[in-house]
């Protein structure tokens, strides 16, 4: 920034200080960052229309044949992107924002504003089977996270702002404000006050403005209810939330054993080849899987099966419904594929989107095998359509309160809450009691890294243990005389604990001074015993590299040590006092809790 700018720029922050207050701010700071999430959130779909309405006019479509090659030129097009500008390796959009919350105080590198928005519409338009969500909220925290750190925001208020862009960004997609407002609090784990409701309400309300204003009252999904619940259809919906909530189990499964079988394939350019063939393959005998799926989706609520399943190598057998019925849950089987897929072999994009397409499916399937089984039932097809997608996003996103606010908004009404409620519960309950993590925070969670419900867990993840780990204790060596360490560390120390290492600085032992006690003033022993006759164990070691907050925390508490050596690249680092450790956790806790 040049300097004449930079102050104008540090007059304005004066002025703001002086005239405005923290809490004004950042209602202020929370309409601006919803409005410009909205606006990424169109910017990314509409670069993404453009480039599926450019290959449609083109001779590209002419022909199934080549699905082969849309998806390699998309894949090929994100690589060379990454590798030569952004230059480091795509992360899952929402499991990357998580990270920077519990590990780097909400900061996100500037250039995934518009990293996200490049590679997302390349992989979706050419076909990947992804979504846009996922990107759009990526690129809205970050647009969020550089004005924090623009305005010197502290952690707290940066975390805040985060998840008002990513309620920005869903409710600028879906223009539906409540959802975006309770997937924020939900997936970020963030505390439903009136601190955060506010701001998150305001970008909410920015979010969908943007989108009315780019878009008009143009909707995802042009559908209104005309058949209400009945109570004869609960067992029906108590079947269909055990179905989703299975479907939900699997989709995760796949997700991390597909990611698993791609890292055998060490060279990225062969995970693209690989990867585009498969979905080119896919996309031959299932097209629906081509893209985000919106239009699949419509199409199951207009009740156009044949529509929704496009052109097949199966045409011709298109008039027997178990036909449909098993390419539909061939759609519900391969989303998760195609899915994975795409991002394991360099692609960009999210899970949401796919996830409602899964389970969309789902639902149909299910409503389509009741109405064909000649026992008498009917029920609605396109009802069933709309709670499979709140079933499918409550078991894998591990968020219900987010799937049924979202459909309910979607059709514009309640009059299905009821049978979203049971879908989507049952299908939390048995998901969550399957897989403690989800898609977005396996990995966090099990490198203690994940930020909760749980205050006493989540303070715990925002401490680092740099800011803990004590360093002016004196070395000692195993070979050091006693007279040499009494002279040259303990008369020199104020600590009485002494950290022994060898000659390649690791660590060996410890000597306290309650070890020396008795023989400090015996000068005889002087040159006679050396720092190894009196060493022993620590208690117990901290990995720098290994453990979390909770497990140093547990560490304490299981040994019953005041303090513990900290061991980096299996080297000496510092000690870890109790006492550090737990003004530390206070003092995080009364900012948490501001």
């Amino acid at each position: 920034m040049p300097a004449q700018k930079k102050t104008l720029f540090k007059r304005l922050l004066i002025w703001k200080y002086k005239n405005i207050s923290s809490k004004t701010f950042v209602h202020i700071m929370s309409v601006v960052v919803g409005l410009l999430a909205g606006l990424a959130a169109v910017t990314l779909k509409n670069l993404t229309y453009f480039i599926e309405a450019l290959l449609e006019k083109g001779i590209l479509f002419s022909n199934n044949g080549l699905y082969f090659i849309l998806p390699i030129i998309g894949l090929t097009l994100v690589y060379l992107y990454v590798k030569f500008v952004h230059k480091e390796k795509l992360q899952l959009a929402v499991s990357s924002i998580l990270f920077s919350l519990s590990k780097k105080k909400g900061i996100i590198d500037s250039k995934q504003i518009y990293s996200r928005l490049i590679t997302a519409p390349l992989t979706v338009g050419f076909g990947g089977s992804t979504g846009l969500l996922g990107p759009a909220v990526a690129s809205g925290s970050a647009i969020s996270s550089t004005l924090g750190q623009l305005f010197h925001m502290n952690s707290k208020t940066q975390s805040l702002l985060i998840a008002c862009a990513s309620a920005g960004a869903i409710a600028s997609i879906f223009q539906s404000p409540i959802a975006a407002i309770i997937f924020a609090v939900e997936v970020f784990s963030l505390d439903l006050t009136m601190l955060s409701m506010l701001p998150l309400l305001l970008a909410s309300i920015s979010g969908v403005l943007t989108s009315y204003f780019f878009l008009g009252n143009e909707v995802l999904f042009s559908y209104t209810i005309t058949e209400n619940f009945e109570v004869k259809d609960t067992l029906f919906y108590i079947i269909l939330g055990v179905g989703t909530a299975f479907a939900s189990i699997y989709f995760t499964k796949m997700y991390f054993g597909i990611l698993n079988l791609f890292k055998f394939l060490k060279s990225p350019k062969y995970k693209l080849l690989v990867g585009g063939l498969a979905i080119g393959i896919m996309l031959y005998f299932i097209p629906p899987l081509y893209g985000e799926g919106f239009g699949f989706i419509n199409n199951l609520l207009q009740g156009d099966h044949v529509q929704a399943l496009g052109k097949t190598p199966f045409d011709r057998y298109i008039g027997n419904i178990w036909v449909v019925i098993a390419l539909l849950f061939g759609i519900t089987i391969f989303k998760a594929v195609a899915m994975t897929t795409t991002l394991a072999a360099g692609g960009a994009g999210g899970t949401f989107i796919p996830t409602m397409v899964m389970g969309s499916a789902l639902g149909n399937v299910l409503a389509k095998v009741i109405n064909n089984s000649g026992l008498g039932f009917a029920v609605s097809e396109s009802n069933f359509t709309l709670i499979g997608m709140a079933g499918l996003i409550a078991g894998v996103l591990h968020a219900p309160l987010t799937a049924i606010f979202l459909i309910a908004e979607i059709t514009g009404g309640y009059a299905l809450f009821v049978p979203l409620m049971i879908t989507a519960s049952i299908s939390y309950l048995i998901a969550k009691s399957a897989l403690d993590y989800t898609i977005y925070t396996r990995e966090l969670a099990e490198s203690g890294e994940l930020l909760t419900h749980d205050k006493d867990q989540t303070v715990l993840t925002l401490m680092q243990l740099d800011d803990v780990i004590e360093k002016n204790f004196k070395v000692v060596h195993p070979e050091m005389t006693l007279g040499a360490m009494l002279h040259e560390s303990v008369a020199k120390s104020t600590r009485n604990i002494f950290p022994v290492v060898d000659e390649k600085k690791a660590f060996v032992g410890i000597v306290l001074l309650d070890d020396i006690r008795e023989c400090m003033f015996n000068t005889d022993m002087y040159t006679t015993t050396t720092v190894s006759d009196y060493m022993h164990a620590a208690p117990e070691h901290i990995f720098y590299e290994k453990d979390s907050m909770q497990k140093v925390m547990r560490k304490f508490q299981d040994s019953g040590a005041w303090n513990l050596p900290v061991i980096k690249d299996g080297r000496y680092m510092g000690f870890v006092s109790k006492s550090k450790l737990l003004t530390a956790y206070r003092r995080e806790l009364i900012n948490f809790t501001k």
